[in-house]
């Protein structure tokens, strides 16, 4: 999707024109921000290393996102789905002193409205010191290293049987080399234009931009047939594909980016799963669906030590959520993988989406958990 977020080097934030200059933070060190249909006001335009929280109200009348973008359009922190009259915070772990920007992104599309941010100050790292927190990042990271492995080989695996014209075994390939790129998306997502030219919908990826990547083949796969060009758009993404894959390996998470990442990796599964919109050709939804909370779950899982140190009530709030939403997703299994997305019911999919709600509540809370001294 798009997007569908976490990396190193995290920076700051920038506001446009519009915005209200450099005022003071809340009473709870967060920064305001006015987020509405034409305009983005941060009331800070710049802050020092370490942890810097942002509160985002949508005064408009759309949805909208809010992002941290590093250099090259890296994406360091977001929140999506903020719905008219909503807050919501953005936490992130500035570890490096520079210029970045900050967007708000009405109807959450487009490369939004931005602004410049500046963070001073000595580099800071949260892992610094304390063990566990250490231990979390790099637990974390030894996940993402395994996934981008596979996802690596099964997209091979899948682009080749796209060439040899193997629609049978493209289609069966499809899901599976997607549950690699799911379970990883908030680092895959967090290097610039990768994302939508691998997982971008026909409808959502910016203008100007061409139709390509996974959703792309879908297309010709179950519903256009195989294209004259179908083959240079599989070569593409396995090109494309293997730079996250180098890329992935070589980041640097922080304890918070891991939060936040579990996070959006629910707001994935609410956004594009729950409604059908995300594999619209091949209803092969629940494949990614299980594969967004696998990679949430992992993400909670290394920070499990840190929460349950600070918050004991919240870890096993943690484990329960998640457990009820394992159970009601594994009712879905058919075979080796699961139901197609319209076979469910109404009611199947509403269950499904209150228990993504029930996780998704105490899942935010874990960014300010962990980020507490």
């Amino acid at each position: 999707m798009t997007v569908r977020k976490a990396v190193v080097i995290l920076g700051s934030l920038a506001v446009l024109a519009a915005c209200s200059g450099n005022t003071t933070n809340t009473a709870s060190g967060a920064i305001p921000v006015e987020a509405s249909d034409d305009a983005c006001k941060v009331a800070k335009t710049e802050a020092s290393t370490g942890t810097v929280t942002f509160e985002v109200a949508n005064k408009g009348t759309k949805v909208t996102e809010f992002y941290l973008y590093a250099e090259g359009d890296r994406i360091l922190g977001e929140v999506e789905n903020i719905g008219p009259g909503l807050s919501r915070k953005l936490i992130v772990e500035v570890t490096e002193a520079g210029k970045f920007q900050t967007a708000c992104k009405p109807g959450m599309k487009g490369d939004g409205i931005r602004g410049d941010f500046t963070v001073k100050g000595d580099s800071k790292k949260s892992t610094e010191g304390d063990a566990l927190l250490a231990e979390a990042t790099k637990s974390y990271q030894r996940y993402v290293n395994s996934q981008a492995d596979q996802l690596l080989v099964k997209t091979e695996e899948f682009v080749n049987a796209v060439k040899a014209k193997k629609v049978d075994d493209a289609k069966a390939l499809f899901p599976v080399s997607r549950i690699y790129w799911e379970r990883i998306e908030p680092v895959a997502e967090s290097f610039g234009d990768l994302d939508p030219k691998i997982d971008g919908r026909e409808d959502v990826i910016a203008e100007g931009m061409a139709f390509t990547g996974y959703h792309r083949l879908e297309k010709d796969l179950w519903e256009s047939g195989l294209q004259a060009d179908s083959e240079k758009i599989a070569d593409q993404l396995l090109v494309d594909v293997k730079e996250i894959v180098a890329k992935a390996k070589a980041v640097e998470l922080t304890p918070v980016q891991l939060a936040n990442g579990a996070k959006e990796l629910l707001d994935e599964v609410a956004t594009g799963k729950i409604t059908g919109e995300e594999d619209r050709y091949s209803h092969t939804d629940l494949w990614d669906f299980r594969a967004n909370v696998d990679g949430s779950q992992a993400a909670i899982a290394a920070l499990r030590p840190v929460v349950e140190q600070k918050d004991k009530a919240l870890a096993s709030t943690l484990d329960v959520k998640f457990k009820a939403l394992d159970e009601a997703l594994e009712k879905h299994r058919k075979g080796d993988g699961f139901k197609l997305y319209t076979e469910l019911s109404k009611d199947e999919v509403k269950a499904l989406a209150e228990a993504v709600d029930a996780l998704g509540e105490p899942v935010s809370k874990v960014a300010e958990v962990v980020s507490a001294k």
